[in-house]
């Protein structure tokens, strides 16, 4: 967990950069669990690359990853990443979207893109999404880690998709470590020009007013939700935003995940 000091730091970074690397912060013993995991899904479903540019010829992306409970369910609510999340959107934000991304020897650089720029808003704005690239393997220049324009936040423009921009980095960092990026940075994943795979889990935030990236209440099986911490329920779209937004009859989502009688708390003071 990072203390107040360095959480101010990392807050003032993505603000002045756009980004932060918080390095090695999560546990051994659980990016084991994760890469293994991570495995037998690709095994046992027979994921394969997509067949378009964007999301990679040689990239294998596994999806929804909530919807499998553990230990996925550690994820959006890691003590190190998530505190930093809310100090850039809110304590009501909300998870976009829980996906890996394991790149390939021979996969080329993905084009450029800012996570935000589908949302028809003026450039630039306040933060509206914050994401998170978990490296469960070392990110190198050569294997496919993410590459980034510093600033690039705050540009009126969003990133013509292919060739070299000027100012451009890539996010080198040891296994363990997180990337966390305000999502109206331009970048994209790297060209893995080693013999081995990349894997990295992308944990993806956005305010609670923002339509999530993948439908969080309908993707995951409501008997896994159920066995989610208070914060990961409400971090999936179990709770209300500002004690208004996503309310049934003014009631809060949670007392129909757990089929208990409706209290009303919109409005209530």
């Amino acid at each position: 967990m990072l203390d107040s000091q360095a959480l101010d730091q990392h807050v003032e970074r993505i603000a002045r950069d756009g980004y932060t690397i918080l390095t090695e912060v999560i546990e051994p013993a659980l990016l084991d669990a994760l890469d293994e995991d991570l495995r037998r899904l690709e095994r046992e479903r027979n994921v394969l690359p997509a067949k378009n540019i964007f999301e990679g010829l040689r990239t294998v992306r596994i999806y929804n990853l909530l919807a499998y409970g553990a230990p996925y369910d550690k994820i959006p609510v890691h003590s190190s990443v998530l505190p930093l999340v809310e100090r850039v959107l809110d304590r009501g934000c909300l998870v976009s979207s829980l996906s890996s991304i394991a790149i390939d020897p021979g996969e080329t650089a993905q084009p450029w893109h800012a996570d935000d720029q589908t949302i028809p808003l003026p450039r630039p704005h306040v933060p509206i999404v914050c994401n998170s690239m978990w490296a469960i393997t070392d990110f190198t220049a050569e294997n496919g880690a993410t590459r980034l324009v510093p600033g690039s936040h705050n540009d009126p423009a969003v990133p013509p998709p292919f060739g070299e921009i000027s100012g451009a980095i890539t996010a080198e960092m040891p296994r363990g470590s997180v990337l966390v990026y305000n999502g109206s940075l331009w970048h994209g994943g790297g060209e893995n020009r080693t013999d081995k795979r990349r894997i990295g889990v992308a944990m993806n935030y956005c305010a609670g007013y923002i339509r999530q990236q993948e439908n969080q209440l309908l993707g995951i099986p409501v008997e896994i939700a159920r066995g989610f911490s208070p914060r990961l329920r409400s971090l999936v779209g179990y709770g209300l935003y500002k004690r208004l937004i996503n309310h049934i009859d003014k009631c809060s989502p949670v007392d129909i995940l757990d089929g208990v009688g409706p209290r009303r708390v919109v409005g209530e003071v």
